[in-house]
């Protein structure tokens, strides 16, 4: 058990792949269903993952380890975590304490626009098991109209999806969220990757894969790409000043978190590469236009696409299989830090502070279905990337550089300490980046 900066025992990871399974649930999420193929199709192939893979590398030995070193270092979540940085700069706890509220806003806030997609996912595994969903067979107005009703009424799935998470999240970080996750992301790699196989074989699918792997060298002159494909690569890694720091403060000591962010950026990248290669060449065999991103993409086009396969149904069930278990573990991540909050700063007990958030959560979640678009766009845009660059500023510019290397070679296996290249690259170019995403994203209506 780690010890927060209150001394009380927390409940932690029971073991290294406990952590990064849970890691890589929080990360794999809709932007890798639902955005990642869209951006690959819409900016080319070959020419939108070369950028997207060396931002993916640049996030992730830089903030990905930043925010699972300050939260394993403070054993505490952003707020107790932000007032050990200020205190070991001037002594002042309570100015860190109090801008750790906004990545806890942020998270909560998140959440709640999570809640209602999880109730449209909810509702889609449900219909597609009970024959409903291929029954609508490819007719776009009733696709396109179940989805719209869906969309803006659906209260009895949000508090299905809210309960689901209760359960998981009342049992706790090792019993709960860790054992979940251990269930969960081996059986939706599988799954992806025999859906993966299945679309491989049908026809018209190699256009898909022609087009994914097309590289016109020309293209990556484009700033606009380059800066999509830092958006992408920043949100899927989930570095928003909240999930990896809470998830890094139940982590052991003597784990090795460089070594750790890497396991999450490799399987968070190939579960995104995995739901290309499934839906860009069931796009291409369906004719449908790979522009349409969003919900749109997965709950119209696809829905179509998958009812005009053979075995439609089998596909659509282990294809919304698949979604609901990357949304659950996204969504109990979000829930996790407001969830702690109380427990370390208002002494209350796991369940309590579970059932208070979720509540909470439900609630608002069903006042605002009709308002879910423009709620996770304000979220996405200015909250996410604020705390990111919050969380990035405390660690490396207010802490200081002592703390910084402490805390990140802290655990290291092999005992050599990280390079000399992260605290530069983290203090001059990963936090000034944050900033770059919030304003690109308030610009240009969002970047990831």
């Amino acid at each position: 058990m780690d010890v927060n900066n209150k001394g009380k025992q927390r409940d932690s990871f029971t073991g290294k792949w406990g952590f990064i399974l849970a890691c890589i649930g929080s990360a794999v999420g809709m932007g890798n269903i639902w955005r990642f193929p869209i951006m690959v199709s819409i900016w080319g192939g070959m020419d939108f993952l070369i950028p997207y893979f060396l931002c993916v590398l640049l996030i992730g030995s830089t903030g990905v380890i930043e925010e699972f070193a300050l939260g394993r270092s403070t054993g505490a979540g952003p707020i107790g975590a932000f007032g050990t940085c200020t205190q070991v700069r001037n002594g002042n706890r309570k100015i860190g304490e109090a801008i750790g509220l906004i990545p806890i806003i942020g998270s909560l806030a998140l959440a709640i626009g999570y809640t209602v997609v999880m109730g449209w996912i909810f509702k889609y595994t449900f219909i597609s098991f009970s024959g409903d969903l291929v029954s609508m067979g490819q007719n776009m107005d009733t696709i396109g109209g179940t989805f719209g009703q869906i969309a803006v009424d659906n209260f009895p799935w949000i508090i299905i999806a809210v309960v689901v998470s209760f359960i998981i999240m009342a049992l706790g970080v090792s019993n709960g969220i860790e054992k979940a996750n251990k269930i969960m992301m081996p059986i939706l790699f599988f799954l992806f990757i025999g859906l993966a196989i299945y679309v491989a074989k049908l026809p018209g699918a190699s256009k898909g894969y022609k087009y994914i792997f097309t590289l016109d060298p020309s293209k990556l002159s484009n700033p606009m790409l380059w800066i999509f494909a830092f958006g992408q690569a920043f949100f899927s890694l989930s570095v928003a000043g909240h999930g990896s720091v809470i998830y890094g403060s139940y982590l052991p000591k003597n784990e090795d978190l460089p070594r750790s962010a890497f396991n999450v950026a490799l399987f968070d990248t190939i579960a995104a590469l995995l739901a290309a290669f499934v839906i860009i060449p069931a796009m291409a065999v369906g004719g449908a236009p790979l522009e349409q991103g969003g919900p749109g993409l997965m709950f119209i086009w696809l829905v179509n696409v998958m009812n005009g396969m053979p075995a439609g149904r089998i596909v659509g069930i282990v294809f919304f299989v698949c979604v609901l278990f990357a949304g659950v573990s996204s969504i109990i991540n979000l829930y996790e830090a407001p969830v702690a909050t109380l427990q370390d700063n208002l002494g209350l007990n796991r369940p309590i502070s579970t059932g208070i958030i979720l509540a909470i959560g439900c609630i608002i979640a069903i006042f605002i279905q009709s308002i879910t678009s423009d709620w996770m766009d304000f979220v996405s845009i200015y909250i996410c990337p604020l705390g990111s660059f919050l969380a990035g500023s405390m660690f490396f510019w207010v802490a200081g550089k002592d703390f910084v290397i402490n805390a990140v070679n802290q655990g290291r296996k092999d005992g050599k300490p990280i390079g000399s290249y992260f605290y530069p690259l983290g203090k001059y170019v990963y936090v000034p980046l944050c900033i770059v995403a919030l304003i690109a994203g308030a610009i240009l209506g969002g970047i990831g």
